[in-house]
């Protein structure tokens, strides 16, 4: 079903735009770092936060993106671009309902939260969370659109927006902390003027009539229930999955307050850096969508497999060489933080572990499940997830890191077993042939 060529065509920009996402990341946290640790550690723990909501309608995207990708496996275009328009619809009006919980329970949420923190830190936080929550509604409609070219085999166009928008930030960034001595709100008012202007390009593009999946007017979409409700069977589990999983993050971040400045900001460096090896899994991942997503619309499963292999295959190859480079150029890009010597010191250490962990275990707990996802195996992924994120991670987090003395860095041992008991779950439920009966619906 796919050749090499359109394989290239669609993981290629996957990639350019998974890039583009962490080195702009990078780039706030480094330059908002100029404005002092507090900052960075305010920054640090409402995107822990902000991830956790903003999960909940980019779940909707890869459900409505599966059930279009099945509907372009049947040759069903008119389904496909009807599924497409209740995404958009549905994803817009959740996104639109966390922005109105997130400005008026700012503070109070973030006090729940973390309570805990320093009195500076928690003031950062809470003008950076405001600025952003009023980014959500534009950041779903990006996300949904985005997800809809990449089922059609189309990634350029997302990489394209993505593009233009990262740019976007990365200058206002610049000119808002550097032109303007502005604190964090100098890196909030640029993403929401970023995703803004994403949303409207995106939305203005998915218009195109020539397109196999296009929204002919996005004002008089109207509510097709049916057609929501198979978005949200796979949406909706994939949304707790991935809820509970930032849910879990951001208890664990709570822990890590309770360590110190130093540790939040070794934390946050940590996530920066260690997620660029993570880049390549995730892009396949989303490559996986699409692909197995159209195999089961043509109810080819050996095809299916067969390209799960060969992606995953990918995957491995591709992390093993990026990793490898991290370790070696680790401390040079932690001193462009400019950061205390024993924050320095512990996010070196942690960035090494993960790169090691991330080449042996990343991909099959977060590439993988995806293969699983697009057959319509989504309650397995979600209960698998749920329980690892309980069991291991934040139970494991405990123990290493208050109770062994570990600290910031047990944190992350935690995590790597998390990823073990998910990697071996899914490699199990993929090789068991299960997934079959689900794509059956049985």
């Amino acid at each position: 079903m796919f050749s090499k060529q359109q394989l290239r065509k669609l993981i290629i920009p996957l990639i350019i735009e998974q890039v583009l996402a962490v080195s702009v990341g990078m780039a706030d946290v480094i330059m908002v770092s100029r404005v002092g640790e507090a900052a960075v550690s305010g920054v640090s723990i409402v995107d822990t936060l902000n991830i956790l909501l903003i999960n909940i309608f980019s779940a909707l995207a890869t459900g409505g993106a599966v059930v279009a990708a099945q509907y372009l496996g049947q040759k069903d275009e008119k389904k496909a671009s009807t599924a497409g328009g209740q995404l958009l619809l549905s994803s817009g009006f959740i996104a639109f309902i966390i922005t109105l919980i997130s400005l008026m329970g700012n503070k109070i949420i973030l006090r729940q939260i973390y309570g805990s923190v320093d009195a500076t830190v928690m003031e950062n936080a809470s003008l950076y969370f405001y600025i952003t929550a009023l980014s959500f509604p534009f950041l779903a409609a990006y996300n949904s659109g985005a997800a809809l070219f990449r089922a059609m085999g189309n990634s350029k166009i997302s990489m394209i927006v993505s593009l233009i928008m990262n740019l976007i930030n990365v200058v206002g960034n610049a000119i808002m902390i550097f032109g303007f001595h502005a604190g964090v709100e100098g890196v909030a008012i640029p993403t929401l003027i970023s995703r803004a202007v994403a949303a409207v390009i995106i939305l203005i593009l998915i218009h195109n009539k020539e397109l196999p999946i296009h929204i002919n007017n996005l004002l008089h979409i109207g509510f097709h229930w049916t057609m929501i409700k198979r978005i949200l069977r796979i949406g909706i589990p994939n949304s707790l999955e991935n809820s509970m999983f930032q849910i879990g993050k951001i208890l664990v971040q709570g822990l890590i307050a309770s360590y110190g400045i130093a540790a939040i900001s070794a934390n946050a460096i940590s996530n920066n850096i260690a997620s660029i090896g993570n880049i390549p899994g995730a892009a396949i991942a989303l490559a996986m969508i699409t692909v197995v997503g159209q195999c089961i619309g043509a109810n080819d499963y050996e095809q299916a497999k067969h390209y799960t292999k060969k992606l995953m295959r990918l995957s491995y190859i591709i992390m093993f060489f990026l990793n490898i480079s991290i370790i070696l150029l680790a401390k040079p890009m932690i001193a462009l933080y400019g950061l205390s010597e024993i924050t320095s010191t512990t996010a070196l250490r942690i960035i090494t572990y993960h790169s090691i962990a991330s080449v042996l275990f990343w991909p099959i707990s977060f590439t993988l499940p995806s293969a699983l996802r697009a057959s319509n195996d989504v309650k397995y992924t979600m209960v698998t997830a749920i329980a690892s994120m309980w069991l291991c991670r934040i139970g494991f987090s405990y123990v290493f890191g208050t109770v062994l003395g570990l600290g910031v860095t047990g944190v992350w041992l935690a995590m790597f077993a998390d990823w073990i008991f998910r990697g071996i779950s899914f490699t199990w439920r993929f090789y068991s042939g299960k997934w079959k009966l689900k794509a059956l619906g049985l």
